[in-house]
């Protein structure tokens, strides 16, 4: 799947400091290591709607990441997923009269452009479930034959045969290894915590025959009316979801890769499975960290697309805002937070970019400087976007104060060089155009 076209990386001089980043599994911030290499998977969209700010907020909270790494001196090696086949992408497309592979297409072409307009660096693979699934369907066949998954007969309008991860058995695959994966490693749950939020996010813990009511769903045989693929011994079929993501992370990044990230309702039971399909797959942690964004609302709900209260991306960007605004709100929250959106903060962030615009032309190269080294600071400290966004405000009052000011020495004064460093600074480490 092709994903969508990054603009360039403006240089700046030096390199960031080190990252620490606040890491879920473990509940603490805590260094993160690259040794010059660095490796992300953020989990993407299912393409049966447009992109509302709760998953704009996500993608661009870990867009910092990457160019913070990336300015650190690192290589990065980033993917993200398509859920391009899901129940609720089917369900969507029986509502709206279209065919689902239809709506999916017109789905994830507009997540690209919003993710263009926001000036997301693009993921080196953009991968999506459908294409990914004749390399999961051996990788299931594998933990059935280990007896890490299983059958579970029909009952009802159910089929013979879906297929199932035993919990159980995978955190049993090595109890002296201090780095395996154990129902709870990365969610910090226990099973009665999860119970409810498994049910709520597609799981199925009532479903008879499975030896756990939190076992999640490998493989799911043909009913009718549904798209199906070839299973090989598994029989026709489908996908589960967590399993896509842990086969595609495998195929295209280290054991353990750097960072999995995504939104804070991914925490479980998704990502928590997903790290439990890598270790039973591979014996090695899917991450070596994790990291999820908060949740973004609207008028004291969250914001999704069941509820129906959404702020799209792509409505605003068609009556006009500036996607540089849009993306400026969205870094005004630190990436952890939950908060709510407003129509007044959108108006905050166009009054901001106005007085950073105003300022570009009448910096000076020492201003600009040191402009950099604070907004480098902040985004190595846990991405801390709005101290970055406190330290240009800070620059352009500085700059304005400067240029009021009479005797302003030549050598301190505005000039090109300035200009074109502030600029790259924000741009490079922010993602906003100046």
């Amino acid at each position: 799947m092709i994903a969508w076209k990054s603009s360039p990386l403006p240089a700046l001089p030096g390199n960031s400091p080190d990252l620490v980043l606040h890491d879920t599994a473990l509940g603490r911030t805590v260094p993160v290591r690259t040794q010059g290499e660095a490796s992300l998977y953020v989990c993407g969209i299912t393409p049966y709607d447009a992109t509302h700010m709760g998953h704009a907020s996500t993608y661009v909270a870990f867009d910092l990441l990457n160019r913070q790494w990336r300015d650190a001196g690192n290589a990065v090696r980033y993917v993200q997923n398509v859920t391009d086949i899901d129940d609720p992408l089917l369900e969507r497309a029986n509502v709206r009269g279209l065919d689902w592979r239809e709506l999916a297409l017109e789905q994830t072409q507009l997540f690209r452009d919003d993710m263009e307009a926001l000036n997301v660096l693009a993921p080196d693979h953009y991968v999506g479930a459908v294409e990914s699934i004749e390399w999961i369907v051996p990788v299931v066949e594998d933990l059935l034959r280990r007896g890490i998954a299983y059958r579970v007969p029909g009952e009802g309008t159910d089929p013979d045969g879906d297929v199932y991860f035993s919990v159980n058995a995978a955190s049993d695959l090595d109890p002296e290894d201090p780095d395996a994966w154990r129902l709870g490693t990365v969610s910090g749950l226990t099973p009665d915590q999860m119970l409810p939020v498994f049910a709520e996010r597609g799981g199925d813990p009532l479903r008879a025959g499975k030896r756990n009511a939190l076992d999640p769903l490998l493989w799911r045989v043909k009913r009718a009316g549904e798209p199906f693929w070839d299973g090989a011994s598994l029989g026709e079929g489908r996908p589960g979801w967590h399993i896509e993501c842990s086969v595609i992370a495998q195929r295209f990044l280290p054991a353990p890769f750097t960072v999995q990230a995504g939104g804070s309702d991914l925490v479980f039971p998704h990502h928590e499975m997903s790290a439990g399909h890598a270790y039973a797959c591979g014996g090695s942690p899917l991450a070596r960290h994790y990291a999820h964004a908060g949740m973004v609302g609207l008028d004291g709900e969250k914001m999704s697309k069941s509820l129906g209260n959404l702020v799209l991306v792509s409505q605003l960007r068609s009556q006009g805002t500036d996607p540089a605004a849009i993306r400026a709100v969205l870094l005004s929250h630190h990436y952890r937070t939950d908060w709510f959106w407003t129509d007044e903060q959108l108006t905050n962030a166009e009054q901001r970019l106005a007085r950073w615009r105003r300022a570009l032309p009448l910096t000076s190269r020492t201003r600009a400087e040191a402009m950099l080294a604070s907004v480098r600071a902040a985004l190595a400290n846990d991405l801390d976007a709005p101290a970055a966004l406190a330290a240009v405000d800070a620059w352009a009052v500085s700059v304005g104060e400067e240029s009021d000011s009479a005797g302003v020495a030549a050598a301190e004064g505005p000039d090109a060089d300035g200009a074109d460093l502030a600029a790259s600074t924000v741009g490079a480490l922010l993602g906003i155009r100046l």
